[in-house]
């Protein structure tokens, strides 16, 4: 039998977001303003590091947001880094996870299962997976070719760069490129897609069939692909 697509909530009042990053945290930074501008219907509830002395850790207490580091087991031990995590985005009673810059594997629970999404410096299915991130998906793209590159909003699993696709939006990749050039255009498309994704996930537009996100119409039920 076909799946039956799974219809997402709406969120009213704003949405709220609980952030898991493991670097400098420009992309929680560009949420951080896009909220304080007005331009997303959003609050941080807390930012959940990977591990201490990172620059996100700043960035989210400059701006009065809540703090969590993620509690390690023994090496390799994802389960036990997974339920620290957890524990804190429902402390911090988070209707959605986001994935800005988080370089660790998790595993996702039953109660957050497609609400957790993760955005991504190229174009899924190309340049993702283990390994790549940072400036070695651009220097790969580049090394390859490829004429355009881009970035993925995705709903995270369990495993790295597989969930459902929800958004993706292109750069031009130029001739003259380094990984350095074209990864600031790809920040600026991020920049953009992610706090998109957000929104369409609050306003109850993404529905999930197998693994194709559906955005939903805002002005009827009709669901169709952009």
């Amino acid at each position: 039998m076909p799946k039956i697509p799974r219809e997402p909530p709406i969120l009213d009042p704003p949405i709220r977001l609980a952030v898991l990053a493991s670097g400098n945290g420009s992309t929680l930074q560009n949420l951080i303003d896009r909220i304080a501008q007005g331009d997303l219907r959003a609050s941080i509830v807390r930012l959940i590091a990977s591990r201490g002395g990172i620059g996100a850790i700043d960035r989210a207490r400059a701006a009065g947001i809540e703090v969590a580091i993620a509690r390690r087991g023994p090496k390799g031990d994802v389960h036990t880094f997974s339920d620290s995590i957890f524990e804190h985005v429902r402390a911090g009673r988070a209707d959605l996870v986001v994935l800005a810059g988080f370089l660790s594997l998790i595993e996702i629970p039953d109660d957050y299962q497609g609400k957790v999404i993760n955005v991504h410096p190229s174009l899924i299915p190309a340049f993702c997976g283990h390994g790549f991130h940072g400036l070695a998906v651009h220097s790969a793209a580049i090394d390859r070719g490829v004429k355009v590159s881009g970035c993925t909003v995705h709903f995270a699993d369990s495993t790295y760069d597989t969930g459902p696709i929800i958004l993706q939006e292109t750069v031009p990749v130029y001739d003259d490129d380094v990984p350095e050039s074209l990864a600031s255009r790809v920040v600026d498309a991020e920049r953009r897609a992610l706090p998109k994704a957000i929104e369409l996930y609050a306003a109850g537009r993404l529905v999930v069939a197998g693994r194709r996100v559906l955005v939903k119409d805002s002005r009827t039920n009709f669901l169709s692909n952009s």
